[in-house]
């Protein structure tokens, strides 16, 4: 038997931004198994681009027309160590590279190397897809290789309006739909155990899929910075929020890995680049329906309402299936 034929990528309801250009999405990858500089050079030879090691843990590729791609290893305290120029034949130097050589050691056990696009024009997204097959020949492992692999792919699609009854409409329906996204995800122990996504406070969904939620800009950023002053959620709307209203933000978050950008930060899904037949299409096409949901005013108050009574009811946390019944009455599945 032949086997399947990979999903393809689903088209968003919104193809451009207000504004008419087109939209874009970056993806992040996490991944072990192929050093840095192999990873490097391969997403180079990959977009023909020039890499430019700048740190001993980061790569800048540069040449695409979207932006520079980034590699590196997923830690900021090693790649601070990577920037700093060592004095070999000095105390300080030897002393410098023993320190920087432990903490690698340790970190590069547990941490994983990523890939960073850079925003990239949506019908791009299939040359990440064949990115992901170049990487897995490559020898590159992901989630569910090892036990401690707490690895994920992030989407980061951009708004495609920044207004808030838009953006209001998005982060509904990601909350209704969010038991069925978990259960197609399939998150990985290992990554359920992190704090890295955590899903969003039950008090927090009950006051956003109340049918008369409907809060000015302000009140919608206080809302979200009251229950999540932290990027660990599954869907992390900081960066949204500070290229919104980076002082609010900023006065509430002090994180410096918190940049502003106009985009919704999908982090659930696995990274699972090793296994034949993973693609980006199936997490990407898991968010169209938060999309498709949030286009769709008439559908979208229909389920805010039913999930806002399904929350209602204590005992359907413990009995419910939430995921069986969006699936049901409001995917059309």
């Amino acid at each position: 038997m032949s086997p399947a034929a990979p999903p393809l990528l689903a088209a968003p309801p919104w193809s451009e931004v207000s504004s008419g250009r087109p939209r874009r999405v970056g993806v992040e990858l996490e991944m072990n198994g192929i050093d840095l500089e192999q990873l490097a050079r391969a997403v180079a030879e990959s977009f023909d681009l020039v890499p430019e090691r700048v740190g001993r843990y980061e790569w800048r590729l540069s040449g695409d027309r979207a932006g520079v791609w980034v590699v590196e290893v997923d830690s900021s305290v090693l790649k601070k160590m990577g920037r700093r120029e060592r004095e070999p034949g000095t105390v300080a130097g030897e002393v410098g590279a023993s320190a920087e050589a432990a903490v690698a050691l340790v970190v590069e056990a547990v941490m994983p190397v990523e890939v960073v696009s850079p925003p990239l024009p949506l019908p791009r997204l299939g040359e990440v897809e064949r990115l992901i097959e170049r990487l897995r020949d490559a020898g590159a492992k992901g989630t569910s290789e090892r036990l401690i692999s707490a690895f994920g792919m992030q989407i980061n699609a951009e708004a495609p309006s920044l207004e808030t009854p838009a953006i209001t409409a998005i982060l509904k329906a990601f909350l209704c739909l969010y038991d069925w996204l978990a259960l197609r995800a399939k998150v990985d122990l290992s990554r359920r155990m992190t704090v890295f996504i955590d899903p969003f406070p039950l008090d927090y969904a009950r006051r956003v899929v109340d049918p008369g939620y409907a809060p000015d800009q302000a009140g919608l950023i206080e809302d979200y910075l009251r229950w999540n002053p932290t990027r660990n959620r599954v869907l992390d709307l900081l960066p949204l929020f500070v290229h919104l209203d980076a002082a609010r933000v900023r006065a509430a978050v002090r994180d410096d890995r918190v940049k502003g950008r106009p985009a919704y930060h999908y982090r659930l899904p696995n990274c699972d680049i090793h296994r034949e037949g993973w693609t980006l299409a199936a997490s990407w096409n898991d968010w169209v329906e938060v999309e498709r949901l949030a286009a769709d005013p008439a559908r979208l108050a229909g389920c805010t309402e039913a999930y806002a009574g399904f929350l209602a009811r204590a005992y359907n946390r413990w009995t419910g299936d939430w995921a069986a019944e969006v699936e049901r009455a409001w995917l059309g599945r």
